[in-house]
């Protein structure tokens, strides 16, 4: 599978993910809007229902919906239900209504025909196919007057009709959501994936980069010990300069490779720093000493002008490794009669390194990418001083590990300059 293809795979399944996570929160979310209208909508009728319930296993069945016996004037005074959106239904024990006449004032005939439906609970009922009501039943209190089920309605015509312009509003949002949910998943997902594509280059390019950078050493290597092996009986002396030759790619090599494991560390965030407070002049001092010998030995001159005169807390191993890079780089890339200077400086919160040189500077594109790993400004230059580019990248990530910045810039008239603040 090519690269592009596995990109555009992995993005199709993040998308995928986000639109099936958008759809799921938003269902949830309107099924929970939806159950919390719907119960708010019947709980003043259920609650209707309930306190009539309870009026009628206390008091009995009101008089005007007991079976009427007797002319109109001995007829007993009618006790009115108190809402009047209440409808009583009374049923025998065949199921058969039994006040169906008194209904005829308001509804008309619609329970004409209709069927007895128990429920001790609040139920939806639909009667002739178009008129909702809310319905509840319980056994008579008084079943010698020949009731035996009292049946409870309250018409929630103007309620369904709610319910079901909200639902409709629901399913217009959700359709509506749908189309924005793919939208914004395609954009999230393009967004998910840039930092993994630039991740999935910079590796590519490491892993090209050692490669080349461990193949020309091995090569070197194995070419030169093969020669040897023509040659079995002849003395060392003779033979010193391969020797010597495949003795410094050694030691080519596992610099390399100490530094590909350092960055591989860094990158997955496996070394810790083991910070201490410690004075950061006589640090500096102490570090630079061996070199300045060095560059004595190589006509260059180190100046120290060391002005911090304060503590830093810090991994001493780690700046001291720092150093090591920055001073290193600075003898390789100055010529005779070069200087470098190391100064330090602070101030109430973070203290300042600055390495400078006379020496052959780096051009505007390369102080755009001297950090980057495998960087080389003289590619030739920097293999014949033994350099694979990634000094600079492990400076980096000890600055930042430590919240610290890092600057590279020209030096005036000549050289270059490196600047690292540090917290204290």
């Amino acid at each position: 599978m090519t690269e592009k293809k596995l990109i555009r795979r992995q993005q199709l399944t993040f998308m995928i993910y986000n639109f099936i996570a958008f759809t799921l929160i938003f269902s949830i979310f309107g099924l929970i809007i939806f159950s919390q209208m719907k119960l708010t909508l019947y709980s003043k009728t259920d609650n209707d229902l309930y306190s009539f319930k309870s009026m009628i296993e206390k008091d009995g069945l009101p008089r005007m919906e007991k079976p009427r016996m007797g002319p109109p004037d001995e007829r007993p005074p009618a006790n009115m239900p108190p809402n009047p959106r209440i409808t009583i239904l009374t049923w025998s024990k065949d199921n058969e209504l039994l006040n169906r006449e008194n209904r005829a004032g308001f509804f008309g005939d619609i329970f004409e025909g209709m069927s007895l439906q128990k429920s001790e609970i609040p139920t939806n009922i639909i009667i002739n196919g178009m008129y909702h009501f809310r319905s509840i039943t319980l056994p008579n209190p008084s079943p010698e007057d020949g009731i035996d089920t009292i049946q409870l309605l309250v018409n929630v015509d103007g309620e369904q009709n709610v319910l079901h312009n909200f639902q409709t509003l629901l399913i217009v949002c959700s359709v509506l959501f749908i189309f924005l949910s793919l939208a914004a998943s395609f954009i999230l997902s393009r967004k998910t994936m840039k930092p993994i594509i630039r991740s999935w280059n910079k590796q590519v390019e490491f892993v090209e980069n050692a490669s080349h950078e461990l193949r020309t050493p091995l090569t070197i290597i194995q070419n030169k010990l093969e020669l040897l092996l023509t040659a079995p009986y002849e003395k060392i002396m003779d033979k010193f300069e391969h020797i010597a030759l495949t003795l410094s790619e050694t030691r080519r090599l596992s610099k390399l490779t100490t530094d590909l494991l350092t960055l591989a560390r860094a990158d997955s965030s496996e070394t810790q720093l083991v910070k201490q407070s410690f004075d950061l002049d006589p640090f500096i001092q102490g570090v630079c000493e061996p070199y300045m010998e060095l560059a004595e030995a190589q006509a260059k001159h180190i100046f120290v002008q060391t002005n911090a005169h304060t503590t830093i807390t810090a991994d001493m191993n780690r700046l001291h490794q720092l150093l090591v890079i920055l001073l290193d780089n600075a003898i390789k890339y100055t010529t005779e009669t070069d200087s470098i200077l190391i100064k330090t400086t602070a101030d109430e919160q973070k203290v300042t390194l600055e390495i400078s040189d006379t020496g052959i500077g780096i051009s505007e594109e390369g102080l755009q990418h001297i950090f980057s790993r495998f960087y080389r400004e003289d590619k030739a230059r920097s293999r014949e001083s033994g350099g694979a580019g990634l000094g600079l990248s492990i400076a980096e990530w000890i600055v930042t590990s430590h919240k610290g910045t890092i600057h590279a810039a020209h030096n005036t008239p000549k050289g270059t300059i490196i600047k690292i603040r540090l917290p204290k």
